[in-house]
């Protein structure tokens, strides 16, 4: 004989199920939203803070300085447009009024004229750049001039890439003759109709009195004012036919001062 659930049992056990289970859901609802508006909340934080916050002061002024550093660290180099600029604030403070050359023949020093301004404070910017130590004359006539600054070593070329690469105007109207000592620049003869100076190269007169015939194509910037017997030693060396010393004679040093 089989036994039977009355209907009222299986009614109240229902009943008990159903409120189980909607208290289950009311568990489950009161939890989902407590959490999810904390996540969303901290989700759009994030996100408008990212967008739409300022950069504080403090991070904004160590943007400037790295911006400066890295202005610092990218080496300064003279071109066509910026030499006359750079050299005209150049000059303005310059106490220097000489340059020494020690050779491997002897020393000899240069006095600069005050009023061509662009040979002189160029002369003494590569002095002090150290671009003539180790140079050479590498062009000697005989009785007429010595000329230096220039070489075939690899290094010196690298060098000038360093510095620049830029000619000066000519500046020929200070009076200034090329009597004998004196110094003064040769033109570059690259695509030059206007006689602009090659900047790394100078020459010394030794023609006495004087090679006047040079006046008015090449700018006079200063006179020999010791060591002339060491100009005079150099131009007696023996060259070849390229009036190319036979026995390199090298700048060993120039010192502005």
């Amino acid at each position: 004989m089989d036994s039977k659930i009355p209907l009222s049992t299986i009614k109240s056990t229902k009943a008990l199920h159903m409120r189980i289970g909607g208290l289950l859901c009311s568990i489950l609802v009161v939890l989902s939203c407590s959490d999810a508006p904390k996540s969303n909340t901290a989700n759009t934080s994030s996100s408008t803070t990212t967008s739409t916050t300022p950069l504080a002061p403090e991070s904004q002024e160590a943007t400037e300085l790295k911006a400066e550093e890295k202005d610092e660290k990218e080496p300064f180099v003279l071109d066509e447009e910026n030499a006359i600029p750079f050299f005209f604030e150049y000059q303005k403070n310059l106490k220097e009024r000489f340059v020494t050359f020690e050779t491997s023949m002897g020393e000899f020093t240069v006095e600069l004229f005050e009023d061509v301004p662009y040979h002189r404070a160029n002369l003494i910017y590569l002095a002090k750049k150290g671009y003539f130590d180790g140079t050479q004359f590498h062009r000697v006539v005989k009785d007429f001039i010595i000329q230096g600054g220039n070489t075939d070593n690899r290094e010196i070329a690298r060098r000038r890439v360093r510095i620049g690469r830029y000619l000066l105007p000519p500046d020929t109207d200070k009076g200034h003759s090329h009597h004998r000592g004196v110094i003064s620049m040769p033109s570059s003869d690259i695509n030059n109709p206007h006689k602009l100076a090659s900047p790394y190269e100078f020459f010394i007169v030794v023609t006495n009195p004087g090679s006047y015939h040079l006046d008015g194509n090449y700018t006079a910037f200063g006179s020999v004012s010791k060591g002339m017997d060491v100009v005079d030693a150099i131009n007696q060396v023996e060259v070849d036919q390229g009036d190319w010393p036979m026995q390199n004679v090298y700048i060993l040093k120039a010192t502005a001062h």
